[in-house]
């Protein structure tokens, strides 16, 4: 994983972004403001159920880091922070 701003930053994209979630994609890991990881032996795990919407969706004063190609998911990613009046008729992936 990459860092960013002297800590760790987790962008992805997922089939619900743009419909169901934001367009730009959400954020799942941040230790840029400090969080501890919890990591052990050199492996994380990675858990959708804390994915959350960027500062950017609800000020558009604020510039938010873009998911890489390689965080670009092909499965829905329905856990986690949707947007409010998401898309009900899609399918759960993950």
């Amino acid at each position: 994983l990459d860092g960013y701003g002297g800590g760790l930053l987790l962008p992805f994209r997922d089939a619900t972004s743009g419909r169901s979630s934001y367009g730009a994609g959400r954020y799942l890991l941040d230790t840029i403001k400090g969080a501890d990881l919890g990591a052990s032996g050199g492996q994380l795990v990675l858990d959708f159920n804390f994915a959350y919407n960027p500062s950017c969706v609800y000020d558009p004063a604020w510039v938010c880091p873009l998911a890489p190609p390689a965080n670009r998911l092909p499965a829905s990613v329905h856990g986690g922070e949707q947007l409010p009046g998401g898309d009900p008729s899609s399918e759960h992936d993950l």
